[in-house]
């Protein structure tokens, strides 16, 4: 039966589970984009090429039933233009004619056959030459219709393109689609909106999240102050002692609690002002951090750093690590435990992988790890190993810089935790 623990202590405190065994290679983080093997562009079903055989294939069908339509008038004319108006009594035929010389008795059926032979003749000509200019228009109409329906749906391909952009939490981008006022124009206007009030939406939320974290840092202090002076009174009761240390105990949790918060509603942008960061030298600063903690607890410390220079917010990457790193120390196994730590660059991504020992989790809970104040199967008050919000502002903070965070149970137990940020 696996065992559940809360998440850590810091600010950041981690809502994980983990086990414990060797160290497994990581496996690739599950990409919510694209599928791997996608078509070319020109094979994809898109609009587009629809629109396109619809035009083009609609002009072949409709130059088919023309073609048809001439050949018939044309046989019809044909036929009755050919008829002569006069008897001839004597002919000669030419050798390699219509007919041959044995008909010269038959002058009236000699003439009736070569007549038909020509009409066959001037009707294939026209069949062939007609069919190759209607392959030939083919062509040009299903080019033309797929410029035509390039420029039908280019209001549709900014739509797509600014709803990328709000995607990656750049809600100030809107459509303003100018042009006639037309269906993809009011489609424009609706989605343009919904971003407005979106944004007011969630600035608002950003605004009271932050408003009321800082608002409750004052108190807070204040207490810990309080409390912190009680203690040191050499003339204060044990009893009285002990209160104050549980005290102090719930209020540094209610401290971390704010604190992560206001990460968590920084983290929930976008970052724009970027500068180069290298994953390796931000994991060793959090293995820095950790190692008094890690030997207390007997957990060792591996590391394979190599250089990963990403653009993002140095704070906010360092943030990753470290909520990491104490997570797995922090929830590992009473004896010979260990952490390990590598960085490297794959694919055109920085990668950070923490992996450790530890308890089993469970595959079907490791993707609510990520909620906030998510907890497995514990109290959600009462931890001293944090307040929910590490792996959750860790996701933000991958987010925000256009990458992602993974997470997956180690076989035997632990979980390798993977972070991959864009090159």
């Amino acid at each position: 039966m696996a065992t559940q623990y809360p998440g850590p202590s810091s600010p950041s405190g981690i809502r994980t589970v983990l086990p414990a065994k060797p160290l497994s290679p990581p496996r690739p983080p599950r990409e919510p984009s694209l599928p791997e093997h996608q078509p070319p562009p020109w094979l994809r079903p898109t609009i587009r090429i629809r629109l396109t055989v619809l035009y083009g294939g609609m002009f072949l069908i409709a130059g088919v039933i023309l073609l048809w339509i001439i050949y018939l008038l044309a046989a019809q004319a044909i036929h009755e233009g050919s008829s002569l108006p006069f008897q001839v009594e004597t002919i000669t035929y030419p050798k390699g004619g219509c007919v041959d010389n044995n008909n010269n008795g038959n002058i009236p059926s000699a003439i009736a056959t070569c007549m038909q032979h020509q009409r066959d003749v001037a009707l294939n000509t026209l069949l062939k030459r007609s069919l190759i200019a209607l392959i030939g228009l083919a062509v040009v109409a299903f080019a033309f219709g797929y410029v035509m329906a390039g420029r039908v749906l280019a209001p549709l391909g900014r739509i797509t393109r600014t709803a990328r952009s709000v995607a990656g939490s750049d809600l100030k981008r809107r459509i303003e689609l100018d042009g006639p006022d037309d269906e993809l124009k009011e489609l424009a206007d609706t989605f343009d909106e919904m971003l407005d009030r979106l944004e007011r939406s969630f600035d608002a939320q950003r605004r009271f999240v932050a408003n009321a974290s800082h608002e409750l840092r004052t108190p807070l202090a204040i207490n810990r102050t309080l409390l912190e002076v009680q203690l040191s009174d050499p003339e204060a009761s044990p009893d009285l002692r002990q209160l104050g240390k549980t005290l102090l105990s719930t209020n540094e949790r209610s401290e971390q609690l704010v604190e992560g918060l206001l990460l968590l509603a920084r983290s929930e942008n976008e970052i724009v002002d970027r500068k180069p960061v290298d994953l390796a030298e931000v994991a060793s600063q959090a293995l820095e951090q950790t190692r008094a903690e890690a030997d207390s607890r007997h957990v060792e410390l591996r590391e394979q750093l190599q250089p990963a220079v990403v653009p993002g917010n140095g704070v906010l990457l360092e943030r990753i690590a470290l909520n990491l790193v104490q997570n797995a120390v922090r929830y590992n196994v009473a004896q010979d435990g260990w952490v390990e730590v590598a960085t490297s660059v794959e694919g055109g991504q920085g990668i950070l992988v923490v992996v450790n020992s530890g308890p089993v989790v469970p595959a079907y809970e490791v993707d609510n790890l990520f909620e906030p104040f998510r907890r497995l199967r514990t109290e959600r008050t009462g931890s001293d190993k944090g307040v929910g919000l590490g792996l959750s502002i860790a996701r933000s903070v991958a987010r925000a810089h256009g990458g992602v965070i993974s997470a997956e149970p180690r076989e035997g137990g632990g979980l390798v935790m993977r972070v991959a940020i864009p090159v």
